[in-house]
């Protein structure tokens, strides 16, 4: 999966994922927003092309831009990883739906410190992010590792600059664990960082991380583990220190009753459970409700219906987490009751 991986993180932003060489053809699909499922939706579009010849043209500039292209009917679907209130849906006419579920990690720059090796709690983690933890040999940072060589390095907060949904997980979750955080910052697509600086994109945040002593970043796993970044464990809810892993992912929405959630709105930050990745969330997909273009909308829904058919092995080889069968058939009659008919494949 590296060498695909790689190819597509390095397109510019705006790219287009048709599988095959060539310009997109009218048949094509359109859609923009999150870059956190870029690469599953890269390697779903590749497979997808070569099985039935329709390509995807998906944007990756961030869940806010997805949002606003979709409200302005400039795509025909936007991706975002803030899920929208039932409330914001009927206001633009709009249904939603999850298509797979991941985790934000925070990854981090500093000699001699090895992925994994360093534990962060969610406290310590807010308050680098508001620049009252400032250097790698912290006190609060030494309590929770005392075994390992921290340097009195300056900590450089890399956040992201665009609206994004990846900000809204790892926010959401901040504004959970620290009162502080919740109060002066809050959570959002866009925030006001106390500290730091900005980069575009998960692969602006991973790439500025990369080549940037004592930074600390965060990123959707797949970003950190293809650029081989140094991950950082996690303290969870429930007190015990966990890997970014797909079964930690899986952990933390195992309790979720996705078919009794109004649109879909659920947020899986610091859930409790031993196993559980507390910045974990699902990535989600908006499409109107009664379509202008209804040929187009019954494109996009045929090819996630496929997706959540054959595209499972594919997802769990970037290490998100393929949705549970119960919840596949909770969209499929989310699609039927909210989509007007001749959309619905």
């Amino acid at each position: 999966m590296k060498p695909v991986l790689n190819r597509l993180a390095g397109i510019a932003l705006g790219a287009v994922l048709a599988g095959a060489a060539g310009a997109a053809s009218a048949a094509d699909m359109t859609g923009a927003g999150a870059t956190f499922p870029y690469p599953i939706y890269a390697k779903w579009a590749e497979a997808y092309k070569k099985a039935t010849g329709i390509g995807l043209n998906y944007q990756a500039i961030g869940s806010g831009g997805g949002i606003a292209q979709i409200k302005a009917k400039t795509v025909d679907f936007g991706a975002s990883d803030k899920p929208l209130s039932p409330g914001e849906l009927d206001a633009a006419g709009l249904t939603q739906f999850p298509t797979v579920i991941g985790g934000v990690v925070p990854v981090a720059n500093i000699p001699g410190i090895k992925p994994g090796e360093l534990k962060l709690d969610g406290p310590t983690l807010a308050n680098i992010c508001l620049g009252t933890v400032k250097y790698w040999d912290d006190a609060a940072i030494k309590r929770l590792n005392p075994s390992a060589n921290l340097p009195h390095l300056a900590i450089l907060g890399v956040h992201r600059s665009d609206g994004s949904g990846t900000n809204f997980i790892f926010t959401n979750y901040l504004s959970k664990v620290s009162p502080a955080w919740a109060s002066q910052v809050g959570a959002a697509t866009s925030v006001e960082w106390p500290s730091g600086i900005g980069a575009k994109g998960n692969e602006g945040v991973a790439g500025n991380v990369k080549q940037t002593k004592g930074a600390l970043g965060y990123v959707e796993y797949a970003y950190a583990k293809q650029n081989t970044l140094t991950y950082i464990k996690m303290i969870n809810h429930d007190g015990k220190a966990v890997d970014p892993t797909a079964d930690a992912f899986q952990a933390a929405s195992a309790k979720t009753d996705w078919a009794h959630a109004p649109g879909f709105y659920v947020t899986l930050t610091n859930q409790p459970g031993a196993n559980a990745w507390p910045i974990a969330g699902a990535t989600f997909i908006l499409v109107y409700k009664h379509p202008g273009d209804a040929a187009k909308t019954k494109q996009v829904l045929s090819f996630f219906k496929w997706a959540y058919a054959h595209g499972d092995a594919m997802a769990k080889s970037l290490d998100y987490v393929p949705l549970p069968d119960s919840t596949i058939q909770a969209i499929d009659q989310s699609w039927h009751k909210n989509i007007d008919g001749a959309a619905v494949p």
